[in-house]
């Protein structure tokens, strides 16, 4: 994502009147077609389907095949969305930032986005989900898929004009985070439990 943010040139922002986060986003919706928006609008309402449905096919594997390793995976997972839902929307309403269609000139949204827009839910949600999954299955082949999954999510919500580039970093770093912070209290709590030794398999 940070790489995409290089390629905006310094000196025609310095020559508008426009922030560095607008600048970005009128140039993403100067560069717009119908086709990309269709891609980047479905890949935005991926969001909600695969942080809830991740979880739920993670837990049902640990189930059906009585594998307490994997059934600790899937709730790990489940509270790793849910836990960034909760700091992402308490820091929303804390912030009260306008989305950017709002107050920047010539700004239009191609997407639904309401409510205020620091920090992109959808992008923390997805960094959740992708960070989750990587601490959960550390393989490569199931990290670079999460990942690029999650920076597409973040980079829609711009190119749709519903976020700012602050709003979508601040998002994954949040989403990030809070996996994090969940594995590691997973694996304190279930160390604090006697005769419970599949922890690190599990997380």
């Amino acid at each position: 994502m940070a790489v995409c943010f290089c390629c905006f040139k310094p000196g025609a922002v310095a020559q508008t009147k426009y922030s560095l986060d607008q600048h970005i986003l009128i140039e993403m919706m100067e560069s717009r077609n119908a086709g990309a928006t269709k891609v980047f609008k479905d890949i935005s309402n991926t969001t909600e389907m695969m942080s809830i449905a991740v979880p739920a096919a993670v837990v049902i594997a640990g189930l059906i095949d009585n594998n307490s390793s994997t059934l600790k995976k899937g709730l790990y997972l489940a509270e790793s969305a849910a836990a960034t839902t909760f700091v992402t929307f308490g820091m929303k309403y804390a912030f009260q930032r306008s989305r950017p269609y709002m107050v920047t000139p010539g700004l239009t949204k191609v997407s639904g986005g309401g409510g205020p827009s620091f920090p992109s839910g959808h992008t923390s949600v997805a960094f959740a989900t992708a960070t989750s999954l990587t601490l959960a299955f550390p393989k490569w082949y199931v990290a670079v898929p999460a990942y690029a999954w999650a920076a597409s999510v973040g980079y829609s919500r711009m190119y749709l004009g519903v976020h700012y580039p602050s709003d979508v970093l601040a998002g994954a770093v949040i989403g990030a985070g809070s996996a994090w912070l969940m594995y590691k209290a997973n694996k304190w709590l279930f160390k604090k439990k006697p005769g419970i030794n599949d922890l690190r398999p599990a997380l």
